[in-house]
C-alpha cells in the first residue's frame, strides 16, 4: 500500500486485492438501495461514497509511504474522515464501517509517530457517532476492534515492508562490497605476480642485450630464461584470475634467489623453512596454515620485487624467525637490503601487502635499515585465528 505499481500486472493484482476489502462497503450500498431514502439523498450519498472510494484508492495506488511527509496525504485523510463522519451521522449505522477504512489508511500511509494517535482518534470518532446513530448497540461495538486493530496491523505491515526493503538494499550493498573486495584481491594478485615477473624479464632482457654479439650462447640462455619466466607468469595470472593461486615460501625463495642473482645482488637466504601444513608430522612443530604461508610468500615476493626495482642495493638478507608471544606462535619474515632506503611514501604494492597480512591476522612493518638501506618485516600467526561460537545454553 502506498507504492505506485510499476507494471500493468502489478496494478491489476493490487486492484483485485483491494477489491476484496471493498466488499465491506456492502452495508452502505445496501442502505442506498433498500434504505428508503429520497432520490436527492441517494444521489448525494452515492457521490459521497464514490468520492470516499476514489480518495482511498489514491492513497493505495500513489506513492505515499515514503520518509518524506506529503501535505496532500493529510488533506485526503481529512476528507475521508469528514465523509465518514457526515454520512454516518446523517444516514445511520450502516455507514459506520467507513471509519475502519479511515483507520487502515492512517496506519498505511502515515509515520508511526502520527498514526499511533490518529488511529485511536478514528476509533473514538466511530464510538462517539455510533453511540448516537446505533440505538440498539449491536453494530458499532463489533466495529471498534476491527477499526483499532486494523489500523495498527497496517502500521506493523508498513514497518515490515520497510524492513524488507532495507534488507534488500543491504543485500545489494553487501554484494557490491564483495565484488569490490574481489576486484581488490585480483588487483593485488596481478600487481604482485606481474610486478615480479616483469622485473625479472626486464633484467634478463638487459643482460641478453649486453651479451650480444660477443656471447651469443649466454644470451640465448637468458632468452630461454625469459621465455620460462613469461610462461610461468601467464600460468600465475590464470591461476590468480581463477582464484586458486596460493604461493609457497619454498617456491618464492627459489624465485628470489634466481631474481637477485640475475640483478647482481648478493643474497643471504635462510637455510631451512618452518614446517608447512603439507610437511608437518608428529616430530615437527605446529605447521604453518596455508593462508599464513601464502601471506608470507606474497610478502617475500613484493619485498624482492622492490629490492630489484627500486633499492639499488648490492646485498639482500632474508631471514625467517619464530617467536612466541603470550603462548601464540608467530613467524616473522624480514627482508633487509643495503640500498638507498625508503621512498617518500608507500606504494600500491606495500598497501596491498598490508591488507593481505591483516586478513591473515598478521602485520607489516617497514623502515630504514642500519646503517643504510630498507627493512621489511612481515609477521603472521602460525595458524590463522579461528572464531568459535559458544553453544547455546
Amino acid at each position: 500500500m502506498g507504492r505506485v505499481p510499476e507494471t500493468r500486472r502489478q496494478a491489476v493484482v493490487k486492484l483485485l486485492w483491494i477489491a476484496i476489502w471493498m466488499l465491506y462497503l456492502g452495508a452502505p450500498v445496501d442502505d442506498l438501495v433498500h434504505g428508503g431514502h429520497g432520490t436527492a439523498v441517494v444521489v448525494l450519498a452515492s457521490l459521497g461514497l464514490t468520492g470516499f472510494v476514489m480518495a482511498y484508492l489514491s492513497l493505495v495506488f500513489l506513492r505515499t509511504n515514503t520518509e518524506e511527509e506529503k501535505r496532500w496525504v493529510y488533506w485526503v485523510l481529512c476528507a475521508l474522515a469528514a465523509l465518514a463522519a457526515l454520512t454516518s451521522a446523517t444516514l445511520g449505522k450502516p455507514w459506520l464501517v467507513l471509519f475502519v477504512y479511515v483507520s487502515v489508511a492512517c496506519g498505511a500511509v502515515l509515520p508511526p509517530t502520527r498514526s499511533r494517535w490518529l488511529i485511536p482518534a478514528a476509533t473514538g470518532a466511530l464510538a462517539l457517532i455510533g453511540s448516537f446513530v446505533d440505538t440498539q448497540r449491536d453494530l458499532f461495538p463489533a466495529l471498534l476492534i476491527p477499526c483499532l486493530l486494523g489500523g495498527f496491523a497496517m502500521v506493523g505491515i508498513r514497518q515490515l515492508v520497510q524492513t524488507m526493503r532495507e534488507l534488500r538494499e543491504a543485500r545489494e550493498t553487501v554484494a557490491q562490497l564483495a565484488a569490490t573486495e574481489e576486484r581488490l584481491r585480483l588487483a593485488r594478485d596481478l600487481h604482485d605476480l606481474l610486478g615480479h615477473s616483469l622485473s625479472l624479464i626486464t633484467l634478463k632482457s638487459e643482460l641478453a642485450g649486453r651479451m650480444l654479439p660477443d656471447r651469443p650462447v649466454d644470451a640465448a640462455q637468458q632468452v630461454a630464461d625469459i621465455e620460462k619466466v613469461s610462461r610461468q607468469a601467464l600460468v600465475d595470472v590464470r591461476e590468480a584470475v581463477s582464484g586458486y593461486r596460493r604461493p609457497t615460501l619454498a617456491t618464492e625463495l627459489a624465485g628470489a634467489r634466481t631474481a637477485l642473482a640475475a640483478a647482481g645482488i648478493a643474497a643471504d637466504l635462510p637455510a631451512e623453512l618452518p614446517p608447512t601444513a603439507v610437511a608437518a608430522d608428529d616430530a615437527t612443530p605446529p605447521a604453518l596454515a596455508p593462508d599464513t604461508e601464502g601471506a608470507l610468500a606474497w610478502a617475500l615476493r613484493e619485498a624482492i620485487t622492490n629490492v630489484i626495482r627500486h633499492s639499488g642495493a648490492t646485498r639482500c638478507v632474508i631471514t625467517l624467525a619464530e617467536r612466541s608471544e603470550d603462548g601464540t606462535g608467530t613467524v616473522v619474515l624480514t627482508v633487509t637490503d643495503n640500498g638507498r632506503g625508503p621512498a617518500d611514501g608507500p606504494g600500491n604494492g606495500l598497501s596491498g601487502l598490508e591488507e593481505r597480512l591483516l586478513l591473515a591476522g598478521g602485520s607489516l612493518t617497514t623502515g630504514p635499515a642500519a646503517p643504510t638501506g630498507f627493512t621489511l618485516s612481515a609477521s603472521v600467526p602460525r595458524r590463522t585465528p579461528v572464531v568459535t561460537v559458544p553453544p547455546l545454553a
